[in-house]
């Protein structure tokens, strides 16, 4: 599995607005390749929607921002295809009547170019999951084992930016330090991982040099915004929702298996 290059990421001012208010404002950091970035904020304060931003799959309102030398949100396209996503609420949700298997198989169908059947055996051994049962129904995992699922899906698709939302949330302090480490042996392979969370404290037991955080997402409220507020809809965050110009035709069916990779 290719994790040797990870892709930089640099955000300016990165703002999102709405008619009902901010979102996020003022994201300013830069994270190199190999590292691990986490931003803190409760349910609520835009975890979700700015890691959706980085990731090419929502416009802010402003900002500067590049992934990988590519400017978003001009080039999402581009960015998408060398990011995924963790577990996201509303977003790539697992289906409960599936098996971790046939998640997988879709996974690898859905990528943009022909894997080895070793490429999933690689994710799931990458996130702690390589003994898991694939014939297990979505429906009977437990929470800790399907949040790592999420991850391993995301990392099928080869990226070089793994985006994971809300990493403590309803995880015991034991398993929000076992899923730290995870993302933090990720990152020093070589990938970028960006992660969030209300509850920083179990960050602790892996930071070091090439951990950035927990930065605070503040919704201040920021000047008005032109025309839509930078607003999409959430077919447009799922990466298949229309065929892209190039081609490059991608899953985005509703209740289908993970989606919104790229």
């Amino acid at each position: 599995m290719r994790r040797a290059t990870g892709a930089r990421v640099h955000a300016e001012d990165v703002t999102l607005t709405t008619r009902e208010g901010p979102v996020y404002t003022g994201i300013d950091f830069t994270a190199r390749p190999g590292t691990l970035t986490v931003f803190q904020a409760d349910s609520g304060g835009g975890r979700s929607a700015l890691l959706l931003t980085l990731t090419g799959r929502m416009r802010p309102s402003r900002g500067t921002l590049h992934v990988d030398g590519f400017s978003l949100p001009k080039q999402a396209r581009k960015v998408r295809r060398i990011s995924s996503l963790g577990l996201m609420n509303d977003v790539n949700d697992l289906d409960e009547r599936l098996r971790v298997r046939e998640h997988l198989s879709e996974a690898r169908l859905l990528r943009l170019r022909p894997s080895a059947r070793s490429v999933a055996d690689e994710a799931m051994e990458a996130v702690g999951l390589a003994d898991l049962d694939r014939k297990t129904l979505i429906k009977e995992l437990p929470l800790p084992e399907r949040r790592r699922l999420g991850m391993a899906l995301g990392l099928v698709y080869e990226p070089r930016l793994l985006a994971v939302d809300d990493v403590d949330g309803g995880l015991s302090g034991e398993h929000q330090a076992e899923m730290w480490r995870t993302l933090k042996d990720l990152s020093e392979e070589g990938l970028t991982v960006i992660a969030t969370c209300a509850d920083a404290r179990e960050l602790g037991t892996v930071a070091d040099d090439d951990t950035q955080g927990p930065i605070p997402i503040r919704q201040e409220e920021a000047p008005e915004s032109t025309e839509d507020e930078g607003v999409i809809g959430i077919s447009d965050l799922l990466h298949g929702e229309k065929d892209d110009t190039d081609g490059d035709k991608r899953n985005g069916r509703k209740g289908g298996a993970h989606r919104a990779q790229s």
